[in-house]
């Protein structure tokens, strides 16, 4: 009779250690998985988030009142176009300007 007794102890003391175990697991994959969703995806969220808040009349001010600066400075610069790129703009212009005296004028 004392061993079904010392049995039954012992099997609940095995199911408590193994609900204690199956606890804390489950919180630490939970723990686990908000971490990982925080890290990797959140800053996603952040840009998506500034993406739909243009329809947010102040953010939209915001936005313009930025450009409006951004193209302020860009004036006061002496140059707004660095050499090398004016070199190909204007060879892109004089091959478009080529083609334009090519253009067949009775399809207009």
């Amino acid at each position: 009779m004392d061993k079904k007794i010392e049995n039954k102890n012992t099997s609940n003391g095995n199911l408590k250690i193994f609900f204690i175990k199956l606890v804390s697991i489950s919180i630490a994959i939970i723990l686990i998985i908000n971490f990982l969703f925080n890290m990797i995806l959140s800053e996603r969220l952040d840009k998506i988030d500034k993406i739909l808040s243009v329809i947010d009349r102040n953010e939209r001010v915001e936005i313009g009142n930025k450009i409006r600066n951004e193209i302020e400075n860009t004036l006061n610069k002496e140059n707004l176009i660095y050499e090398q790129d004016k070199i190909l703009l204007f060879k892109l212009y004089l091959k478009i300007k080529e083609e334009f005296k090519n253009l067949d004028k009775s399809k207009l």
